[in-house]
């Protein structure tokens, strides 16, 4: 088995299960049964206490490894965590940030990201030690010592303003996609409009596989400015809505957010009179890539 951080699951094993078998698969001698079992649980956002429970346990397995070291059991149990939002997955996570597997710390990183604990932080400040100067291709694999653009997004979304003087040098790394994560967590974490200018003037760099992943870290960060930049960017229309979608529903949150404080909970309507102009736009620009 190839060394990846595909989540597919093995086509010899594309079957239909029942809650009780993808559990019960979970502890299978068939190891390949197994790999398939916590994708499944993930896939189809199973949140059976229980599914939890063997998902949590399958990130200390032992027996699925392969010939390079992976653990690719403990990656698809990493990643269907983070779809559940069950936060007991959360202490397994973080233990699962030292295991030598770069695609299980990979893995965590995404998923601790995905359930917003602040415990987290800590763990995820150290895969930052050593700085650009560590963030270095490791010889014969096709990966950095570490997952930074995983570890930088997920202290970006859990308002880790800590780490922003160890953030702050990844803006000048020289992979492109490392620096939009730097750039992306620099703006949550600051809101300083710098940071959301200069992932707007990526979209005009790189090839069509960056300007995807700046599409993404814009709607990650809901930088209602580049809606206009987003809807004329030269990809896909699929990735242009994804973009304008996180555009939106950060601008409806702020909305419902700003009406909680001044007069209590209230109901937002998405095209009604309590969005902000910009909102609106964003709307008729989905509407025309439609």
């Amino acid at each position: 088995m190839l060394e990846t951080n595909s989540e597919e699951q093995p086509e010899t094993n594309a079957q239909v299960l029942t809650v009780e078998q993808a559990i019960a698969n979970l502890q299978h001698e068939d190891l390949s049964l197994r790999y398939y079992a916590a994708w499944w649980l993930g896939k189809f956002r199973v949140r059976d206490p229980a599914a939890v429970d063997a998902l949590i346990a399958a990130l200390e397995d032992e027996a699925h490894r392969i010939a390079l070291g992976g653990y690719p059991l403990r990656r698809n149990a990493a990643r269907a965590l983070g779809k559940l939002g069950d936060q007991r997955a959360v202490p397994g996570l973080i233990r699962c940030l030292d295991c030598s597997d770069y695609y299980v710390r990979e893995a965590a990183a995404q998923s601790l990201e995905m359930l917003g604990n602040p415990a987290a932080v800590p763990a995820l400040i150290q895969l930052l030690e050593g700085g650009v100067a560590a963030a270095q291709q490791v010889p014969g694999r096709p990966h950095l010592a570490q997952p930074y653009e995983a570890v930088l997004e997920a202290l970006g979304s859990l308002q880790a303003r800590v780490a922003v003087p160890l953030i702050q040098p990844f803006l000048d790394h020289p992979i492109a996609r490392v620096k939009y994560a730097a750039l992306r967590a620099m703006y949550q974490l600051t809101e300083d409009d710098t940071y959301g200018q200069r992932l707007v003037q990526a979209l005009e760099e790189g090839d069509m596989k960056l300007r995807r992943v700046v599409l993404l870290d814009l709607g990650a960060i809901g930088y209602l400015p580049a809606a206009e930049s987003i809807a004329q960017c030269s990809v896909e229309n699929s990735f242009k809505l994804i973009a304008l979608k996180g555009l939106l529903e950060h601008g409806i949150e702020e909305v419902k957010l700003r009406s909680a404080v001044a007069r209590g909970p209230l109901f937002v309507d998405p095209r009604s009179s309590h969005l902000p102009d910009t909102a609106i736009q964003v709307m008729n620009l989905m509407d025309s890539l439609l």
